[in-house]
């Protein structure tokens, strides 16, 4: 943590190979999804999100879904200060593996009870294949594990369902201290707000005044044009001889007529 208005956290994804944990982080971060399953050895990715007057610096720490490296494993989540747990409802043994990692976090981290906990079933999509009752996970959570800061979802990366769900729902277990409405969670941009601007002022225009505001030029204060030192030199020299006809001449009307200035 930071700022009092900006918070950094370390989001770490946890679960058994092939159960969907890139799935999950890519469809959120960029949309995406892959029918083709890479083993991950361990994925980084960074974003800063906007929202609530609150800037969140989140890293997604993505790991290995085997036990090839455990050193790894175990500095990721003795680093992370949240925790996605991740199993198929179609996988029975991915569900014991979820189990085994959460017995890494007890064990990594002396106040796993204080930080946001998101147990997933992912893959939803494969709901007629489905092995893992929700109601069997829940009992799990809240019989064996009492007293954590956690919450139960089940998600499909590939149909997109209840993706942005979890990750909202990380917001809500965090004390982050955020307004009732989380739901304008987005990237933030400062080029987003200018082009936004400029859109609302063109759609407030007529297509007439629309093009003409962009093809006015710009009209600045007219400037007063100093008079030139040879006028001044020339009006001063007619006023002296004006002074002389007064003294020895009687031609006023001439007089005048000299004084005039066009």
């Amino acid at each position: 943590m930071s700022d009092d208005n900006e918070y950094h956290i370390r989001l770490v994804t946890l679960g058994g190979g092939g159960v969907g944990k890139t799935s999950i982080v890519k469809r959120f971060l960029y949309n995406t999804y892959c029918e083709r399953h890479k083993p991950t050895v361990e994925d980084f990715h960074n974003r800063k999100f906007e929202f609530s007057g609150i800037t969140l610096k989140v890293d997604f720490v993505d790991t290995a879904g085997d036990l090839q490296f455990p050193a790894m494993r175990r500095l990721s989540i003795a680093n992370a200060q949240a925790v996605l747990l991740i199993y198929s409802i179609e996988d029975p043994s991915s569900f014991d593996m979820m189990k085994q990692c959460f017995e890494e976090v007890r064990e990594q981290k002396p106040d796993y009870q204080e930080i946001p906990i998101m147990v997933v079933g992912n893959k939803l999509d494969l709901e007629e294949k489905r092995r893992i009752k929700k109601e069997d996970v829940a009992e799990w959570m809240f019989c064996e594990l009492p007293r954590i800061r956690a919450k139960l979802m089940e998600c499909s990366a590939k149909d997109n369902v209840n993706i942005r769900e979890i990750f909202k729902s990380f917001l809500q277990l965090s004390k982050i201290p955020l307004s009732a409405d989380t739901t304008s969670l987005r990237r933030r941009s400062s080029a987003h707000v200018t082009v936004g601007r400029q859109a609302r002022f063109n759609a407030s225009l007529s297509p007439q005044r629309e093009q003409a505001a962009s093809e006015e030029p710009t009209v600045s204060s007219p400037k007063i044009k100093p008079r030139s030192r040879s006028l001044i030199r020339r009006t001063s020299r007619k006023i002296a001889k004006l002074k002389e006809g007064v003294g020895g001449s009687s031609h006023g009307s001439s007089t005048e007529e000299d004084c005039s200035i066009s």
